[in-house]
């Protein structure tokens, strides 16, 4: 007959199991060579991140870290892959913060963002710069908003497609201060950014780093930067905040894995992740493309600071009519 002893020890062997495999399961990730789906093309921001980060990352996994490029349809396809993939680490997601629009702005979605993938670690933020054309007859965003008011509808902004940081950023300051624009939409902000130089397009958002050198060519004319404080890559920027009060809009890009990983690996692929990006050499390379380096939150802390930006972004989308245009 068992004692009451045994039959403790008993129930509690399999709990105990279970954790030493989990356990062991971290300790031997990864199996094999960690692939990173970038939701964008090479060459842009998340891309050219990753890619510093991937070596430093290689030489604390003992893996080969490689980059996959999956542009298309504002991350989602790179989402979908990721979301499907087996859940053991090796397929992880680079996703920019497109991908909290995404439920909001598509009709529907073949996986759901905060069911299907885990968010893993946040390697950098990225500032955007409200920019102008120099013929436009304003120097700040004081003068533009009275502008807008005297000409509502009749002004227009380009963008890099809907639901990306510089579109939404464009919504938000028509939302906070009852104004309205054009939204001309382009297969990608440099693109965009090309009309706005030439004066087809009167305004726009983009990415501070991929901006500052046209805007200290005077190609295009810096209005205020989306950041709560001034950006020290462009310190003779006022914020948009200063003429409009609490507005922010930030860009960031964040590591994810299927939500069925196990949270050891989570865990780890947390850990080296936040060590790989923190690598004097990783942040300063953040730095000098006008983004800014961020010691990432713990996954757990990670995962509500998504939903939360889901549901901003959301409101957002839906205030602006833009719910479901896709």
């Amino acid at each position: 007959m068992l004692t009451r002893r045994s039959m403790i020890y008993a129930a509690g062997v399999p709990g105990a199991l279970a954790l030493s495999r989990r356990r062991a399961g971290a300790q031997s990730y990864p199996s094999g060579p960690v692939t990173f789906i970038v939701s964008f093309p090479a060459g842009g921001s998340t891309d050219v991140v990753m890619r510093a980060v991937a070596p430093k990352l290689q030489e604390r996994l003992g893996k080969p870290v490689v980059i996959e490029n999956r542009a298309g349809a504002g991350g989602v396809i790179a989402t979908g892959l990721v979301a499907r993939a087996a859940p053991d680490g090796l397929t992880l997601l680079a996703a920019a913060s497109s991908i909290a629009a995404n439920p909001k702005l598509f009709k529907s979605l073949p996986f759901d963002t905060l069911k299907d993938l885990q968010a893993v670690s946040l390697v950098f933020r990225t500032p955007l710069a409200l920019v102008a054309n120099p013929n436009l007859p304003v120097t700040s965003v004081k003068e533009l908003v009275a502008l807008l008011k005297q000409k509502p509808g009749e002004i227009n902004f380009a963008h890099g497609g809907p639901g990306s940081a510089i579109h939404l950023a464009a919504e938000l300051l028509q939302t906070m201060t009852g104004t309205k624009m054009i939204g001309v939409a382009y297969r990608g902000a440099p693109l965009a950014l090309t009309d706005v130089m030439a004066g087809r397009v009167a305004v726009m958002f983009a990415d501070a780093g991929s901006v500052m050198g046209q805007i200290q060519a005077g190609k295009v004319r810096a209005l205020g930067v989306s950041t709560a404080r001034r950006v020290e890559a462009l310190p003779n920027v006022p914020t948009v905040a200063e003429a409009i009060p609490g507005f922010e809009a930030v860009g960031w890009t964040m590591v994810l894995a299927p939500a069925a990983t196990p949270k050891p690996i989570i865990d780890r692929l947390g850990t080296e992740l936040a060590v790989a990006a923190k690598t004097p050499d990783v942040r300063s390379f953040i730095g000098k493309l006008g983004n800014i380096p961020v010691d990432s939150p713990p996954p757990p802390e990670l995962q509500t600071f998504l939903a939360a930006e889901i549901e901003r972004w959301g409101d957002l989308i839906e205030r602006a009519g833009l719910a479901k245009t896709l």
